[in-house]
């Protein structure tokens, strides 16, 4: 009996050493009992109790801040597009820059510009105190041109197929224009739409006259037409403005488009027109908003 006492120790000695090396448990043997053990751990106390939440400001705090950052940079991200519309609304080029803003790229670009400039009447404007040469509808901001009609929707091959060279005399007395008028601009096949040369009257005659009114703008307020002969497709057009009476806000202008011819030829009248222009009151924010000459 004894013996066997002595063996049952020796093995609960046994497994106690081998617990301890490997679980980290500690076996504990009464003398007095055979082979009854207690075990305890010796693996460190966890506190048991919650960890403490952040104070309800300090939660408050740190969602307003990162709403305030991606908010941030929401704002940040939609005025991404705008900012070349903005930069060409508030530094619009001059005419000078103009006449050097369009590069043709297509054969025909190159054929009508390349005539154009080398047009007598072209060189004739040129040489005349007092007018300055531009091309008005590339002042328009580039991402805000396929918005407007005469400076993106009509323009390109086989419509107004390069910006228009306008020449202007100072004080806005007169305009000359020059424009070539491509085949997906007609009414009727061959001949063009009415309406794109009551468009090119009631712009020309209106900006024949800007530079006369206050702040430089102005509204139609009446436009008459009467058209004398078709306009033919592929052909280069003229449209030439005079104003002829300005009274504080308001000035009359008269113009017609015609062909354009060689030296010592007639051209043919087209169209012709009389427009009362009106500037607004608030003339001052829409010149601000959109460059008009």
């Amino acid at each position: 009996m004894f013996a066997l006492r002595m063996r049952a120790n020796g093995l609960a000695r046994g497994c106690c050493r081998q617990l301890t090396a490997e679980s980290n448990i500690k076996i504990a043997l009464r003398p007095t009992q055979s082979l009854h053990y207690r075990f305890v751990s010796t693996a460190p106390i966890v506190d048991s109790a919650k960890p403490s939440h952040p104070s309800f400001v300090r939660r408050a705090a740190s969602i307003l801040g990162l709403g305030l950052v991606f908010t941030t940079l929401g704002i940040a991200m939609a005025a991404v597009p705008a900012a070349p519309v903005v930069n060409g609304i508030l530094y619009p080029p001059s005419d000078e820059d103009t006449l050097s803003m369009f590069a043709p790229e297509h054969e025909q670009e190159h054929e009508v510009e390349n005539f154009i400039n080398n047009h007598p009447l072209t060189k004739e404007m040129r040489g005349k105190q007092g007018f300055y040469e531009s091309r008005p509808h590339l002042k328009i901001p580039p991402p805000y041109r396929s918005h407007n009609l005469t400076g993106g929707t009509l323009m390109g091959p086989g419509k107004v197929v390069v910006p228009p060279v306008t020449f202007a005399e100072t004080g806005g007395k007169s305009l000359v224009s020059i424009s070539y008028l491509g085949h997906e601009l007609c009414g009727h096949p061959g001949i063009i739409h009415g309406g794109l040369l009551a468009t090119m009257l009631d712009e020309g005659l209106a900006r024949c006259c800007f530079a006369a009114l206050p702040h430089k703008v102005g509204m139609t307020a009446n436009l008459n037409i009467n058209y004398r002969a078709p306009a033919m497709a592929e052909t280069y057009v003229v449209l030439k403005a005079t104003t002829t009476k300005v009274e504080g806000r308001k000035a009359w202008v008269e113009g017609r488009i015609e062909t354009l011819v060689g030296e010592g030829e007639t051209p043919v009248v087209l169209a012709e027109a009389t427009a009362l222009f009106v500037s607004p009151k608030q003339a001052a924010m829409m010149m601000n908003l959109y460059p008009t000459a």
